[in-house]
């Protein structure tokens, strides 16, 4: 027997998905121009940044994909629909965000042994561009990023690319006014390591949901207390807790009974569980298997 809260997202979907084509089309244009630039000028980090924004418009487009599939009806295959797909995009765009900064860090080491001069004028020129398509695409995402571990990860990466075109725009200065050039390494390096340490946390958060490990804010041990508490249970058991995605915690155990109750009585004692749950531990999802007198084992969490 189980109980839910659900509430009607198709509008804030509809928007994610609208804000998320917009910042495609933004950083394909971006990325056509910094790689036309970075060829042209020599600078590397403008082609790293190029490259940045080529990882970006890969995870936009997954986050977008995962976005319209999160919608699908669920099916008789498919008993949770695809609510999973946003929080497999997040994973993908953590891992491609660290992956990526590895290869720029690579990049930015061979460059610095051997740093060659840069036309910083055209460097300059498409920092800027960058910096206000990227900032433009923040600003679009930045909302829904609060709430929703898929739109978190797109705008992570549009975020740390406005600050990698903040860095690039710097180091063209740099070369213009002091012929700096190795600076165009050392930024690499400094963007590369930003990336790193902004795409380590989602891709962890992302790992633990995929992984159906218990949230971090959901105390069991108090809820077990909690439970125990409700006049004719005897023990609660077995407990699984796991989130589905950013909307869905659940909530499954067995409950031990005083005395061999009725079912009324069971929905009655149900009802309270389920209020206790969403009110106190925001838990929306909830799954209680009723007992009296099974001899099975008792332990909070059970090793199946």
């Amino acid at each position: 027997m189980g109980h839910s809260h659900n509430h009607n997202h198709s509008h804030s979907h509809d928007l994610n998905g609208r804000n998320l084509l917009i910042s495609i089309l933004l950083n394909i244009a971006i990325t056509a121009a910094q790689v036309i630039g970075g060829l042209i000028s020599g600078s590397l980090a403008l082609l790293s940044d190029a490259l940045h924004n080529f990882s970006d418009v890969i995870s936009l487009i997954i986050s977008y994909i995962a976005n319209k599939l999160v919608k699908q009806k669920a099916s008789l295959r498919r008993t949770f629909g695809y609510k999973r797909a946003e929080i497999l995009a997040a994973f993908i765009n953590a891992s491609t965000l660290i992956i990526v900064a590895i290869l720029l860090i690579i990049e930015a080491v061979e460059r610095f042994k051997d740093p060659q001069e840069i036309e910083s004028n055209l460097v300059i020129w498409l920092s800027v561009i960058a910096i206000l398509g990227n900032g433009f695409s923040v600003l679009l995402l930045k909302q829904n990023a609060e709430d929703n571990m898929n739109m978190k990860s797109a705008y992570l990466h549009l975020l740390t690319d406005m600050m990698a075109s903040v860095a690039v725009l710097i180091g063209g200065l740099l070369m213009k006014f002091y012929q700096i050039w190795w600076i165009d390494s050392v930024l690499t390096f400094a963007i590369a390591i930003y990336l790193i340490w902004m795409g380590f946390d989602l891709l962890k958060e992302s790992t633990k949901v995929l992984m159906l490990f218990t949230p971090d804010d959901i105390p069991v041990d108090e809820i077990v207390k909690e439970i125990n508490n409700i006049k004719a249970i005897k023990n609660v058991h077995h407990i699984h807790v796991w989130q589905l995605n950013e909307a869905e915690i659940h909530f499954e155990a067995h409950v031990d009974f005083e005395t061999d109750i009725t079912l009324s009585e069971f929905d009655t004692i149900l009802n309270e569980i389920e209020e206790l749950l969403y009110h106190k531990f925001e838990i929306n999802h909830i799954n209680i298997q009723p007992e009296f007198g099974k001899c099975d084992a008792k332990d909070v969490i059970v090793q199946d």
